[in-house]
Parts: C-alpha cells; sequence; structure tokens
C-alpha cells in the first residue's frame, strides 16, 4: 500500500506502509550501494551500514517492535526515476519522541502548552539507533544531491498536506546535514564517543599511546574485570545459536528494568536478526562458573564496530568497560576495523580512549512560531556542543609526543 507525490518531471515519490512494500534489492541497491543490492553497480562508495539494510528494518518490523501500536508507523519512501526506484528512505510516523536520542520533547511540550499539537510527527531514521549515517538513500550513478534534495522536498510537502507538525532527520551524515539546511530545515548538533585506529596493531599499540596514568588505570580496569576466573567469548556467524539469544536478551531485559524503561525490543527480534545477519552480528559473552553473566551486542560494518547493547545478571566491577569498549577495541584491532562506535552519550568512554565526535540532525518544522523558537535554541546549543566537545578533547588520555616502548610503559 502507498500513496504517491510527484517530485518533477517522469519522478515521484510514493509512501509504502511497509519495507515489504519495497523489494528487498531494490532497497539495498540504494541503502548499501555497491555491496550486492545492484548488479553491476560500481564498486562500493560508501562503507557498509548493517542497520540501513532491509533485513534489519524489516527484523523490526517483522517482530512487532516496530509499529502502530508501538509509536512507529513506517512510512518509508521510494523515489522512482525512469522506471526505477531511486532513492529510499527509512520514514517513520511518531506518536511519541521514545527511541530516538535526539531529544525533542522540550520543543513538543513548549507547543502543546501553546495549543499546539506536536504529534504526529515524521522520523526519518533507523528506530532505537543512534549511529551516524546516511539516511537520505540513493542508488549508484544516481546524482546523489539532486536524488537527496527531492527526498527532502517530499518530506516538507508531506508535512505540508496531513497533519504532521513536523519532519526530523537524524543522526544524518554533514553531507546532508548541510544539504538540509540549505533546503530550510534547521541543523542541530550532539556528540558522540568513537575510538579510531592510528596504527595501533594491537591492544598493547594502543596503551603505548596513552598518557602512564590512564594506561595504568585501563590495565587495572582489565585485570579486575577479569578476576576470579571470568572469561570472554567472542560468538558471531553459525556458531550463534538460541541459547547465546536467550543468555543475551536476560541481559537486555536487565538493563531495561535497571532504567526504569520498557526495553524496545523484544526476543523474537534477537532470533530474526540472528537468522538474518549473523555474519554481521559479534556477541561478546562473560562467563564465570560454567555460566554467562554479562554481553554485550556489536554489529559489524566494513570499516566500523557499532556496539550497542549490554546487561549483566552479575555486577562485577569494570566488567561494562571491558565487554564494551575494550573487547570492541581488541576485535577491531584483530579484523582490521578503523573504528568503534559504542552508542549515545557516555563521557565516560573519553578515558578509555574515545574521542567525542560530531553528530547532526535536521529538523522541518511547520508553524512559525515554534520554528523561529527552535531556531533560537539550536543556535545557541550548536556553539555549546562545539564549545563542549573542545573542552573534552583537551582531556583526551593521549600523551604528548612519539611512542614509548613497550618495555617503558608497562
Amino acid at each position: 500500500m502507498s500513496t504517491r507525490e510527484t517530485a518533477g518531471p517522469d519522478v515521484s515519490v510514493s509512501v509504502m506502509s511497509g519495507i515489504k512494500d519495497i523489494p528487498r534489492a531494490e532497497w539495498d541497491a540504494c541503502a548499501n550501494p555497491g555491496w550486492g543490492g545492484d548488479q553491476g553497480a560500481p564498486p562500493p562508495l560508501r562503507p557498509y551500514n548493517p542497520f540501513l539494510t532491509w533485513d534489519f528494518l524489516d527484523a523490526l518490523e517483522e517482530a512487532g517492535c516496530v509499529s502502530a501500536r508501538t509509536g512507529w508507523l513506517p512510512r518509508h519512501l521510494a523515489l522512482r526515476a525512469g522506471g526505477r526506484i531511486a532513492a529510499v528512505a527509512p520514514c517513520y510516523a511518531k506518536s511519541h519522541s521514545q527511541g530516538e536520542y535526539v531529544f525533542d520533547y522540550g520543543w513538543a511540550d513548549a507547543f502543546e502548552r501553546a495549543g499546539g499539537q506536536y504529534y504526529p510527527k515524521l522520523q526519518v531514521s533507523v528506530p532505537f539507533t543512534p549511529v551516524p549515517g546516511p539516511r537520505l538513500l540513493v542508488r549508484a550513478g544516481e546524482d546523489c544531491d539532486e536524488r537527496r534534495a527531492q527526498l527532502a522536498a517530499a518530506l516538507v510537502e508531506l508535512v505540508r498536506r496531513s497533519d504532521f507538525s513536523s519532519a526530523h532527520m537524524t543522526f544524518v551524515t554533514e553531507a546532508e546535514w548541510r544539504l538540509a539546511g540549505s533546503l530550510g530545515f534547521l541543523q542541530r548538533t550532539d556528540q558522540q564517543f568513537h575510538w579510531q585506529d592510528e596504527g595501533y596493531g594491537d591492544f598493547d599499540g594502543f596503551l603505548d599511546a596513552l598518557a602512564s596514568r590512564k594506561r595504568k588505570a585501563l590495565r587495572k580496569e582489565r585485570r579486575d574485570a577479569l578476576a576470579e576466573g571470568v572469561t570472554v567469548e567472542w560468538v558471531t556467524g553459525r556458531d550463534l545459536t538460541e541459547a547465546h539469544w536467550d543468555a543475551f536478551f536476560a541481559f537486555y531485559m536487565d538493563t531495561g528494568s535497571r532504567k526504569w524503561g520498557r526495553p524496545y525490543l523484544n526476543r523474537r527480534f534477537f532470533s530474526l536478526l540472528g537468522d538474518r545477519m549473523a555474519d554481521r552480528v559479534l556477541l561478546v559473552l562473560a562467563r564465570r562458573n560454567g555460566r554467562y553473566i554479562a554481553g554485550a551486542l556489536n554489529l559489524v560494518g566494513t570499516d566500523t564496530l557499532y556496539g550497542r547493547y549490554w546487561g549483566c545478571t552479575e555486577d562485577r566491577p569494570f566488567l561494562h568497560f571491558e565487554l564494551c569498549y575494550y573487547q570492541a577495541i581488541d576485535y577491531a584491532l584483530a579484523h582490521g576495523l578503523a573504528r568503534v562506535e559504542a552508542g549515545a552519550q557516555g563521557a565516560h568512554k573519553l578515558a578509555r580512549g574515545y574521542l567525542p565526535t560530531a553528530t547532526y540532525s535536521a529538523h522541518y518544522i511547520a508553524h512559525p512560531g515554534l520554528r523561529r523558537a527552535v531556531a533560537n535554541y539550536l543556535e545557541e546549543e550548536r556553539r555549546e556542543v562545539a564549545l563542549h566537545g573542545r573542552i573534552l578533547a583537551e582531556h583526551a588520555p593521549f600523551r604528548r609526543g612519539g611512542r614509548l616502548d613497550r618495555d617503558e610503559a608497562s
């Protein structure tokens, strides 16, 4: 089921009510161009992003995590040109602001106090996933800027013709952010903490680059985390079983209960993820006395390890840091991955070698008064985010100057 809007001569944009309304190969040819979705396509133009795949987004829908009931009603955009799908965007009609990680609760509250209606709104994003990447997805061989601009214009037109208050594109690339700004979207920035391989070779090489005090602290944390017989396993691909998912789901639910929130994902989603994307899944599991006590879920791109969820049933000092940050670095270095993205927020990551990195979002707000108020707020917020990032960068754990010898560093 879809509705169609005209975007120009021989170009139309359809609004689809589910990812299954778009053929898997067509979606993936836009989401990860050159990575197998388009026969005869040029070599890949950008790294493979597992969260943008048809399989991942469909698993969310099939499991019921994304639906009208959960407040994430699929409204995916499909732009057709010359008889084929040339661009797509993962889009949802939202009845709340949960699971987005770019917080607009204050905007909604202010607008509704003034008599407006903020929900429903349109959200271009990967649900529950604060992972930066493209959101306006264009097939190889197309004019990327033109197709992105047409998708953005279609979002604006949907807002104008409906009861949506606004359209939001979150965790977009900087190029999409700048393009959206030129088309009248309000621009927002934030930051995450990412680890980057600077040619370390192995974890000891990474430690060598740290200031002495930080290096000693990390070594102590690792020793303490793995004390008393704790061992760590990497589980991926065909080695993943339902027993592994059972153990991890218990950890995931424990984290959700301790945060006084309802977890967004259900048990079926993880089975679907394992069935469809096992080679892109990495479970880091801690075991003690013959049973699993903690775990972290990661997805693997071509150059990035994406940390997503963590949980435990036995509280141990520094085990969170070990499974989520240090094991991720170990895995990245062992498999030639250039970067680890360990999720949203968390300035504590800085001391563990994860540096502040800008993230971007763009927002179209139809009501002139709300738009002016948000624009003023975002201007000040961007300055504060930039200042905060500079201050944090000055406290990075890396030492000044050249490397120490391994023996001296120990």
